[in-house]
């Protein structure tokens, strides 16, 4: 028996980037709803095949896959029109695509390319939302954003990813308030590194097992634990919460610091290595 207020079953879940990862964790905690999910998908997307699989070895509704640029209104506009063909409005719209150049150096600042990442990263999460409005006369109960810790903490060659992340979360804000009459809750899920091919592609190979080895196992959130939390976001019972960012990082982040080597110098070798400097 489900223990959310909301009822999902048969209503539209539409989910940008939702064919891998993240994306393709948060569909299926919706479709264990009842949910019928719409799936977006662009670079380097799993086989169909792979992902419809996922759904059907639980006995859900297949999930409905789109492929589609989330920076060219033509195919937001089909889309839209495909689920329009069955559903009168969507219930959740989750926006997960996120695509930046990754920066080296100060030279890689360039207009072009931050105007890209915002074109990726940040406008698709309001693009999106007034979009639906048009097409379906009113806005998701639920719109839901996917971010990360970027804009707070440093990260290697994510400057423009942050960047957008913040406008992002941004506008969150601001949306919120413009809808709070019209009882849309908009938020933002911040998670810590998750372990995708995303995170494999910004960061390379070498990321994980090096933050495993002197942070522990539990610097990563799952894949599963951000498809539950979005679906927490949106059952209803957190429905006083609008215009929040909220952190999905099981605590670790207030002790993930220079505190948590120190104590643990012995363990990860590092006190031997600072008497070898010596």
């Amino acid at each position: 028996m489900s223990m959310i207020k909301n009822d999902f079953r048969g209503k539209a879940v539409l989910i940008t980037g939702g064919t891998k990862g993240i994306g393709l964790s948060i569909a299926l905690a919706f479709a264990r709803e009842g949910a019928q999910a719409y799936l977006t998908y662009k670079w380097g997307t799993a086989s169909h095949d792979a992902v419809r699989n996922a759904f059907t070895k639980e006995g859900l509704l297949e999930p409905i896959l789109i492929e589609a640029d989330a920076s060219i209104d033509d195919d937001t506009n089909a889309i839209l029109e495909k689920i329009k063909e069955k559903h009168d409005g969507i219930e959740v719209f989750v926006s997960n695509v996120s695509f930046a150049q990754i920066v080296q150096d100060m030279g890689a600042y360039k207009k072009r390319s931050f105007l890209k990442s915002l074109e990726y990263s940040a406008w698709p999460f309001l693009g999106y939302s007034k979009r639906i409005k048009e097409f379906f006369g009113s806005y998701p109960r639920y719109i839901l954003a996917t971010s990360s810790d970027g804009p707070d903490t440093y990260c290697v060659g994510y400057d423009f990813v942050a960047v957008s992340k913040t406008v992002m979360e941004t506008f969150c804000r601001y949306m919120a308030k413009h809808l709070f009459n019209e009882g849309v809750r908009v938020n933002v899920l911040r998670a810590r590194p998750v372990s995708t091919d995303s995170l494999r592609a910004t960061f390379g190979d070498d990321f994980e097992p090096f933050v495993k080895k002197y942070h522990g196992e539990e610097f990563f959130i799952t894949v599963d634990e951000v498809g539950d939390a979005a679906l927490a976001m949106c059952s209803g019972l957190m429905d006083a919460m609008t215009g929040q960012v909220l952190m999905l990082d099981r605590g670790v982040a207030f002790h993930d610091n220079i505190m948590h080597l120190f104590e643990n110098r012995d363990e990860l070798g590092l006190s031997l290595l600072l008497e070898d400097a010596e």
